[in-house]
C-alpha cells in the first residue's frame, strides 16, 4: 500500500472540500492549508500534520472525513446569522493556545488571559459547530463582555462529563472526553477539578493537549510525568484544534505548568 504523506492529504482534502466558494492557501513552510469563503473571507487553517498522525494512527479514511466534515460545519456556520439574546444557555467558554489569534477580519474576540499557555474566548453554540463571539456582536446585542462570561462560566458548570480512567506503574490518568466540543472548558468548572483533588493522594496535574479532551492525572511516582508527557504530546499532536502540550499541576484553585524535560526529568 502506497504511504500516506502531507501532500497526498493535501490533495484529498482539496478534492473532498472543492466548493465554488471556497478557495485554497498552502503554507509549505507550517504543512497547513486554509480554506476560506469568498465570500466572508473567513476561513479554517488545517495543520496537516495533526491529519496525517491521525490517518496513520487509525489506518483509515474515517480521519479525513471527520476534518472534512468540521470544515464544512464551520464554514457553513460562519455565514449564519448569531444572535446572543436569547441564547443565554448556548454560550460557552472556550480554550485555546495563546498563539490563537485575538481578532477575526480585524474585529477584536472576546477573550479572557487564562495562563500562560491558554486564553479563555467565548462562543456560541450552533448545535453541530459555534461561533467565537467578537466585539462587534457584543456591542450590536448591547452586551457587556461580563454578562457573556457570568453565563459561559454557569453553562460549563452544567456540563455533564463522561470520564475514563486508566492506571499505569501505580498512577492514575482520568480522561474527560464527551465529544461535545467543550472537554477542554471543563478545566474551567473549579467544582468538577475538586471532585478529583478530594480523591487524588500524590500530585494532581491536569492538561488540555486539545479542544476535545481534559486529562486529570494523579501522579505518585516519576513514571507518571513521562507517561503524562507522552500522553499530553500524543493528544496534542492528534487534535484538529491544539491547544498545549504542556501539563499543569493545579493546587489551590491554581494551574502552574509543568516542563518536564526528558526521562524521569521535571522542573
Amino acid at each position: 500500500m502506497e504511504k500516506m504523506t502531507v501532500q497526498k492529504i493535501r490533495r484529498i482534502l482539496e478534492e473532498k472540500l472543492s466548493h465554488p466558494n471556497w478557495i485554497f492557501t498552502y503554507d509549505r513552510e507550517k504543512e497547513s492549508l486554509r480554506v476560506e469563503d469568498k465570500e466572508t473571507n473567513k476561513g479554517i487553517n488545517i495543520a496537516l500534520q495533526g491529519v496525517l498522525a491521525k490517518y496513520e494512527l487509525e489506518d483509515d479514511q474515517k480521519a479525513i472525513e471527520e476534518y472534512v466534515y468540521y470544515v464544512k460545519e464551520a464554514l457553513t456556520s460562519m455565514k449564519m446569522p448569531i444572535k446572543l439574546n436569547g441564547a443565554e444557555r448556548h454560550i460557552y467558554p472556550v480554550i485555546r493556545s495563546t498563539s490563537f489569534p485575538t481578532s477575526s477580519n480585524d474585529i477584536p474576540l472576546v477573550f479572557d488571559e487564562h495562563t500562560a499557555e491558554t486564553r479563555i474566548y467565548y462562543a456560541v453554540d450552533l448545535g453541530k459547530s459555534y461561533k467565537l463571539i467578537d466585539e462587534k456582536l457584543l456591542e450590536k446585542e448591547n452586551l457587556q463582555k461580563k454578562t457573556i462570561k457570568e453565563m459561559a462560566m454557569f453553562n460549563v458548570r452544567s456540563l455533564p462529563s463522561n470520564v475514563k480512567e486508566d492506571t499505569v506503574a501505580g498512577n492514575t490518568f482520568y480522561f474527560v472526553r464527551s465529544n461535545d466540543g467543550y472537554d477542554a472548558s471543563r478545566i474551567l468548572n473549579e467544582s468538577f477539578l475538586d471532585t478529583f483533588k478530594h480523591r487524588i493522594t500524590g500530585s494532581m496535574t491536569v492538561a488540555v493537549p486539545h479542544q476535545d479532551v481534559l486529562i486529570i492525572a494523579d501522579i505518585q511516582n516519576e513514571v507518571g510525568y513521562d507517561v503524562l508527557a507522552e500522553l499530553t504530546m500524543s493528544f496534542f499532536v492528534n487534535g484538529k484544534i491544539p491547544i498545549t502540550a504542556l501539563s499543569f499541576l493545579y493546587e489551590e484553585g491554581e494551574l502552574e505548568p509543568i516542563f518536564i524535560l526528558g526521562k524521569n526529568n521535571k522542573s
